[in-house]
């Protein structure tokens, strides 16, 4: 008994740990290619079936293709629509995982351990320590999966663990409902599709499941894999939590038309391996195990997940309007508070694509956030609001708030193993995120001096208001600049930016001069005149932090 568990825990610990490296391994490799794939997704349904599909097969996740789904929705970065036709693509590309540890090739596990630990060890060179953790993984995955049939062996002399086996049986709709739970409830524990999938191939084929109870609790695996997008769309906006809403409503309803034909189905599976594979029964014994059951488990799964989405895809804007009806906003919603993050989340740490983009979104609230700041401080000090003035000097410390979260997040994406391209877009988001900080400090001394105008009744001079207008005008539309092109990565606006900050530079030192005159024709007094050259100095200091975005967004630095 002993014996037999610690063989089948150690064979499903090594299979989702080799499952894990190898998946990591994949998606360093490809995984910055595939997240540019995701992102330029037209609206074509068929399209964005598949690309998911694609992404899905290369980095053997459907975990991650979803998550990276959800997370992009949550940043603005894909619609709604767009993220379902994806998610369908991703539950047939998640199949090839099963088809492949379906083939019995577990005497090549051991050698791609080794060569992967060669490769890890002994060449230098990030790209073959990826190309290490994916034959790692590879052989990890086999040998766990060698390792659980071997523990599940001495169970088939067991009357007790037979009867409980057999117990297990999809012959009624209460059987096959039964085996769907448990598929379920197993997925949602290891958080891995494929894992139940291996299990459930180890059992069958050392004869503890018949194919028909193994089809159904494949089924149940499907509705179990839906528990990661809706992990992570927890405290995501509306639209990403309907993106989850849309993959679980897809595979249950999905399940529901199984269950509904699922004898028909089983005569499918079987119809269809034994055309394309020549394979006897699915339930065939030789020597106490079953062979050829391994092949139809994956089949059952393939070809569930391509016959739902086949159907699924004519009907995605009915999808849609389903999973925008489950999800609904609760009330007006209020004015987004700037004192906590919205996106970043330490979940998605060792995912860095993902990591990356959420960053990139919290950073363009950010960036957002020190903008509206900016205009309202720029406009008060106009009108003479000095309570505004008040209530937006205190925000700043908001944003000093994010600055420290988002930068202890990329600090701990620095230090999980990133490719250079990663450690480079780590090192850009941080020189942002400072230096909009700093223009947060700007702004809180400009509605500082815009209170100590207003409190002692000090009055610029018509041409001190015109060159102040002037001025403000011209760092707003920097500041607009760089904000908004912080979502679309690296872009080139240094013509743009250089120009910008040559027109403040430019003006400072023209109004500087204009205020000297003032004084010298008596147009204006000493203490406004004053407070409008430290203004000054505020405005030609933002040109300079905006500058300094510009040349991380654009890859300079």
């Amino acid at each position: 008994m002993r014996e037999v568990v610690f063989h089948a825990l150690g064979g499903l610990g090594l299979f989702l740990f080799g499952m894990k490296i190898m998946s990591e391994g994949l998606q360093k490799v490809a995984g910055r290619k595939m997240r540019q794939i995701l992102q330029m997704v037209s609206n074509n349904r068929f399209v964005g079936f598949g690309v998911g599909a694609l992404v899905t097969s290369i980095i053997q996740s459907s975990t991650a293709t979803t998550v990276m789904l959800v997370s992009f929705v949550d940043a603005g970065l894909l619609t709604l629509r767009q993220a379902v036709g994806m998610i369908l693509g991703a539950n047939v590309g998640t199949t090839v995982t099963a088809q492949l540890i379906a083939f019995n090739i577990q005497q090549y596990a051991l050698p791609a351990i080794a060569c992967g630990m060669a490769l890890k060890f002994f060449l230098s060179g990030r790209r073959w320590s990826y190309t290490g953790d994916v034959l790692l993984g590879f052989g990890l995955l086999f040998f766990g999966l060698a390792t659980m049939k071997a523990g599940f062996a001495p169970v088939r002399e067991h009357e007790i663990f037979m009867s409980f086996f057999t117990s297990f049986q999809a012959d009624s709709l209460s059987g096959i409902t039964l085996c769907i739970l448990i598929g379920a409830v197993i997925t949602m524990i290891l958080q891995s599709s494929s894992a139940t999938v291996g299990l459930t191939m180890a059992l069958a084929s050392q004869g503890l499941l018949d194919f028909n109870s193994s089809a159904a609790l494949i089924l149940g695996d499907n509705i179990g894999t839906t528990i990661t997008a809706q992990i992570a769309s927890l405290g995501a906006n509306i639209n990403a939590r309907r993106t989850a809403n849309a993959h679980t409503l897809f595979n249950v309803l999905g399940v529901l038309i199984m269950v509904g034909i699922f004898p028909f189905f089983i005569d499918i599976v079987e119809g269809f391996t034994r055309m394309v594979s020549d394979l006897g029964p699915p339930d065939l014994l030789v020597a106490g195990e079953k062979p050829n059951i391994s092949r139809y488990i994956a089949n059952s799964h393939t070809l569930f997940n391509v016959v739902a989405a086949l159907i699924f895809l004519l009907f995605i804007p009915y999808l849609v309007k389903a999973s925008e009806m489950l999800t609904r906003e609760k009330g007006t919603p209020l004015i987004e508070q700037i004192h906590r993050v919205k996106f970043i989340d330490s979940k998605f740490i060792h995912t860095p694509d993902v990591a990356l983009a959420k960053a990139r979104a919290e950073i363009k609230r950010m960036g957002d956030a020190v903008q509206a700041m900016y205009r309202d401080v720029v406009q008060s000090i106009k009108d003479r609001r000095g309570k505004d003035l008040a209530r937006w000097r205190k925000s700043e410390d908001a944003i000093d708030n994010l600055q420290r979260e988002i930068t202890q997040f990329l600090v701990h994406v620095m230090q999980t193993p990133i490719s250079p391209e990663e450690s480079r877009e780590v090192s850009s988001l941080m020189r942002i995120t400072n230096n909009l900080e700093r223009t947060g400090d700007a702004i809180e001394n400009l509605a500082v001096l815009g209170e100590e105008l207003i409190e002692q009744d000090l009055r610029f001079s018509e041409g001190g208001g015109e060159d102040y207008e002037r001025i403000s005008n011209e760092v707003s539309k920097f500041l607009a600049l760089v904000v908004e092109t912080i979502e679309l990565g690296e872009v080139d606006l240094m013509p743009v930016a250089e120009e910008l900050e040559d027109n403040i530079n430019r003006m400072h030192e023209t109004m500087k001069n204009n205020h000297i005159v003032r004084l010298q024709n008596a147009s204006c007094t000493v203490d406004p005149g004053l407070i409008f050259l430290d203004m000054l100095s505020a405005f030609e200091k933002m040109g300079d932090y905006g500058f300094n975005i510009a040349q991380s967004l654009s890859g300079v630095k």
